[in-house]
């Protein structure tokens, strides 16, 4: 019986005896599992960051609609918001800002850019007019990049002005405010007063004129607001999403379709999910590769120490115990292997993190179990050069060695 403690001393004598192949066997096992660890660490951070980024946005947005039509009034006629339905979700608690948003039908009227000191300079162009009220762009997290916005004065006196988004401003060659440009939806002029360079959560409006709201019921007959766009502080989505279709309904809050996030690190978790299958696929095709590696430098071991092999049989080994000192011999390299494969993973895991400004993210565990995978796939590798040496004949191996 040979003791656990002789077969290790044996099996560090045995792969230390010839270092040049010690290093490049466990170079397979160093890259397979540093390529593992660091692949899950990476996805791991940066499924964090993109999740953190995501639900970030997602959870302060909450959109009211009307209910789908087959959710009808009892005079048979289809569901609408009222017109002071942003002022209404705005008194809520946790709303930052509400603001409504509507498609407007223009018919076949166009649109055409004409600066006021430059007539001859108009352009016919088919562009999307949407109705919004003053808070719009602030709930969709959107921005102005010249001029300023529209404000309530302007809604509730329904004045003749417009922003235009940036794509929008673009064809029509506007790029300035303060030489008071004006734009024509029809034969009705418009001054500009504001680009919006950042829509936010409305990417349609940097390819639209903006109105506002009262312009669009007194001039192209709006009936109803269509949707309104709601911002909320970090956290308090899901309560304002249980509370905006009272505040927009209370006779009959079936009326209204709430849309609200997800539950809070349910997106996180999808897409680590999502990142963590891929990239272990990589990690696992490395892995692969270094037990190849180490199962044929294990059985080119065996090749060339036949003559000891025969030697020890001659002098009493059993089977049993020369497979058992290769088996240690190349679970022994899997393991120092995974080891380096670890540390080195675990640095590039922090430099990476450190060079894009990210919160590094690491399963506890996985610096634990890493090299013990490390040491199984090397057993698992060395499995069969041991159960070739096992079966050499006494005989036979010392005539080869001769």
């Amino acid at each position: 019986m040979i003791r656990p403690g002789d077969l290790l001393d044996e099996a560090i004598l045995g792969i230390g005896s010839r270092p040049a192949r010690l290093l490049l066997t466990m170079i397979g096992t160093v890259i397979g599992i540093g390529a593992l660890v660091a692949t899950i660490g990476l996805g791991q951070t940066a499924g964090g960051q993109i999740a953190e980024k995501f639900d970030a946005a997602a959870a302060t947005r909450v959109v009211v609609r009307p209910a789908d039509s087959g959710f009808g009034m009892a005079d048979g006629s289809a569901p609408q918001l009222a017109a002071d339905v942003a002022e209404r979700i705005a008194r809520l608690a946790g709303v930052v800002a509400a603001g409504t948003i509507s498609e407007v039908d223009i018919g076949d009227q166009t649109v055409s850019g004409v600066l006021l000191n430059d007539p001859a300079g108009s352009e016919q162009i088919d562009l999307d007019v949407y109705a919004t009220s003053a808070d719009l762009l602030r709930a969709a997290g959107g921005s102005i990049s010249v001029g300023r916005s529209f404000d309530a004065g302007h809604d509730r006196r329904a004045d003749p002005v417009v922003v235009l988004g940036s794509r929008a401003a673009e064809r029509l060659g506007i790029t300035r405010v303060d030489q008071r440009p004006v734009i024509f939806i029809g034969d009705h002029p418009y001054s500009v007063i504001g680009i919006v360079g950042d829509a936010g959560s409305r990417p349609e409006l940097l390819d639209s004129v903006i109105i506002p709201y009262q312009v669009a019921v007194d001039r192209y007959g709006l009936d109803a607001p269509e949707q309104v766009e709601v911002k909320t502080v970090l956290g308090a989505a899901q309560q304002v999403a249980g509370q905006a279709a009272i505040a927009a309904s209370p006779n009959d809050p079936t009326q209204v379709r709430v849309t609200a996030p997800p539950p809070p690190g349910s997106l996180g978790s999808d897409v680590q999910a999502d990142l963590n299958t891929l990239l272990l696929a990589f990690g696992a095709v490395a892995l692969v590769v270094g037990g190849i590696g180490i199962a044929n430098v294990t059985l080119l071991s065996v090749m060339e120490r036949s003559g000891e092999i025969g030697l020890r049989r001659a002098l009493g080994a059993r089977r049993r115990h020369i497979a058992a000192q290769f088996l240690a011999e190349s679970g022994l390299l899997g393991g120092v292997g995974g080891l380096i494969g670890t540390a080195f993973s675990i640095l590039v895991i922090l430099v990476v993190s450190l060079a894009q400004q990210w919160t590094p993210v690491l399963h506890p565990a996985l610096p634990v179990l890493a090299p013990i995978l490390g040491a199984v796939i090397g057993l698992a590798a060395g499995a069969y050069p041991a159960l070739k040496a096992a079966a050499i004949e006494p005989m036979a191996a010392l005539r080869q060695a001769e």
